[in-house]
């Protein structure tokens, strides 16, 4: 039997629509399945809605999602487990290509996301070059994750000690039992998140990933408006003032850098002199870049400590040529900070 998890907290409003594709999957699949709703401290009709629609509720006060998670996981009695988030609508396709991926002997992957409803331009870049990202790279999000009963009691489940990233950190535990695919299929999830936070507060917690990221997976506060707010009034509603707008503006500037900042390798220098207005972009898209790069570092020194308890000699070749490749680009990343902010002193320095 298949279980299918569903963690949820204050989830009216969207959960039916969630359970009633659930039950579409298993009736085209023709699987026997069972859905597992957790609620975590809900205060409004989430229960009854999970009831309604034929799930068992497991009602937890966790309001952490790696222990709701785990807590709908150890409820489950089937022998394949697939996470679903409250806001995430699945598919036959996706399903099915994930149940022949476990056929073949992997232990877990999971699947990138299309982004539904009205979003910022900035989400729309993430959402194409994010999906395309985590299925070469072979991490996902968890919105949409599955993995083996056995490989799930292996691990321990997901990380309670972290509030944001546990699916990061469930894709290493899992690699260590097994082959972990990411899907080409996609699911579809909710933008809320992206429309109830503006570009300037994606980019805030851009820069705490990069000043300080253990606290930023560690501490409820760093996250809990983004992955924690209770209030879904307004998710909905995506603000229009103006300084929204340009926050929201400036994010999609940044990822369009992000995204296209490589291409400019293939440029010889000499076709964009500094002083012209290429080589001044140029410079600005080097100078995001290099303190992007930074976020590597600790990538490489998560992926260092996995590597220890690495079971699999496939699992350590892999790892060790990601923290290689991390490493290198990190270490490159921060000679550029420090070239970038020595030349900056030196300027104001000539100024003053």
């Amino acid at each position: 039997m298949i279980s299918f998890v569903v963690p949820a907290h204050n989830e009216e409003g969207c959960l039916g629509r969630t359970l009633e594709a659930i039950h579409g999957v298993g009736r085209e699949l023709g699987i026997e399945y069972e859905i597992v709703v957790a609620d975590d401290a809900s205060t409004d009709g989430t229960g009854d809605v999970a009831r309604g629609n034929g799930a068992r509720v497991v009602r937890v006060e966790h309001r952490q999602i790696a222990a709701t998670r785990n807590s709908g996981a150890r409820a489950a009695l089937g022998e394949r487990i697939f996470f679903v988030d409250a806001d995430t609508v699945v598919n036959a396709r996706t399903v099915a290509a994930a149940l022949r991926v476990m056929d073949k002997g992997a232990v877990g992957g999971g699947a990138p996301v299309w982004v539904e409803g009205p979003v910022p331009l900035y989400v729309r870049v993430i959402e194409l070059f994010g999906g395309i990202g985590c299925t070469l790279v072979g991490f996902t999000g968890g919105a949409f994750m599955f993995c083996t009963r056995e490989a799930f009691d292996a691990t321990g489940g997901f990380n309670e000690r972290v509030y944001w990233a546990e699916e990061g950190f469930m894709t290493m535990a899992l690699r260590r039992e097994g082959k972990f695919v990411v899907l080409w299929e996609r699911v579809l999830t909710s933008g809320r998140r992206f429309r109830k936070n503006s570009g300037s507060e994606l980019l805030g917690g851009f820069l705490k990933a990069i000043v300080s990221p253990v606290k930023m997976v560690t501490r409820r506060a760093s996250v809990e408006k983004i992955w924690y707010d209770s209030d879904r009034t307004e998710d909905e509603r995506m603000p229009s003032s103006l300084a929204v707008r340009v926050s929201n503006g400036i994010a999609l500037v940044v990822m369009l850098i992000l995204v296209t900042g490589p291409l400019w390798n293939f440029v010889p220098h000499s076709l964009t002199p500094w002083s012209s207005v290429l080589g001044k972009f140029r410079f600005v898209t080097a100078v995001l870049l290099v303190h992007a790069g930074l976020l590597l570092l600790p990538v490489a020194a998560v992926l260092f400590v996995n590597l220890l308890r690495q079971k699999r000699w496939t699992g350590i070749l892999q790892s060790v040529l990601v923290i290689a490749f991390c490493s290198w680009q990190g270490w490159g990343a921060a000679n550029g900070v420090v070239w970038v902010w020595t030349e900056i002193g030196i300027s104001v320095g000539s100024l003053l």
